[in-house]
């Protein structure tokens, strides 16, 4: 379940944002593609998609016979098929500097993503307070998984400021909440650093970050974000990072107001 949403520019540093909305005979069922079916076999037992791995643990790959390796090879080449090759996209330009989505490595990110879920402005929304291990299990669960959901450190410049989750909103449970349509490409943000609250930045985080997405994955006709519609801040973030409001729906814990960003208006908003 993705984190409740909260302001960009007041002070209240959660973004989360692609998932939802309005349900009825518009709604997609879950399916993966039939490419990454092919990739792990139809046979394959469901569990050996995902690892529940110790966040306290540090992986040796010479330890991995070579079944593991492949299953690893495996996942690696799900990710990049479900979100073309994440990592290369590169850098987006922002008034505040260049912003870079690095895909999360547990070893060089967990303390500072804990320490920013341990804020309290940030544990109201997204409920990841408490030892590293907490945060580290949500983390491991979307890097052991299949891909559709990367998350990555924000790097501004060369400072590493905020915390996104890239996701494909299309083979999200979530989906079944709105009309879904293939390659639906969602964002979840956090601002870490309370320097970087109530200036702009989170607006200018989320047009940078929506226009990475249009341009590195071209299947891709829109981005979505969901804050909860009583945060009027954060949907006029939304709004000034040239998402439009298409309707209000009912997600579990709020109503919230679903934000998309078209390509075909990706030059005009």
């Amino acid at each position: 379940m993705p984190p409740t949403e909260s302001s960009t520019d007041t002070g209240v540093p959660g973004v989360p944002g692609v998932h939802s909305a309005g349900g009825g005979e518009d709604t997609l069922d879950l399916r993966l593609p039939d490419e990454l079916l092919a990739l792990f076999g139809q046979d394959r037992p469901a569990d050996d998609l995902t690892a529940s791995a110790d966040p306290t643990a540090t992986a040796d790959p010479t330890a991995m016979d070579g079944t593991a390796a492949g299953e690893s090879a495996h996942r690696a080449l799900a990710r990049d098929d479900l979100l073309d090759t994440l990592a290369d996209w590169g850098a987006a330009t922002t008034p505040f500097g260049p912003l870079q989505l690095l895909p999360v490595r547990i070893e060089r990110d967990l303390q500072l993503i804990s320490r920013w879920m341990n804020d309290p402005a940030v544990a109201a929304f997204w409920e990841l307070a408490g030892p590293e291990s907490v945060t580290g299990a949500h983390l491991l669960s979307q890097l052991d998984g299949d891909g559709r959901s990367i998350p990555c450190l924000g790097v501004l410049g060369d400072v590493p400021m905020s915390y996104f989750e890239i996701y494909r909103a299309d083979l999200d449970p979530l989906a079944r909440h709105y009309p879904a349509r293939p390659h639906d490409t969602g964002i979840h943000l956090l601002v870490g650093g309370v320097a970087d609250r109530g200036r702009g930045v989170g607006a200018a985080l989320l047009r940078a970050a929506a226009d990475l997405i249009l341009d590195k994955r071209p299947r891709c006709a829109r981005v979505i974000a969901e804050p909860d519609l009583r945060n009027t801040p954060s949907v006029s973030a939304f709004l000034r990072a040239g998402f439009r409001f298409s309707a209000e729906v009912d997600l579990p814990g709020k109503r919230a107001a679903l934000m998309v960003r078209d390509r075909t208006l990706a030059g005009l908003l």
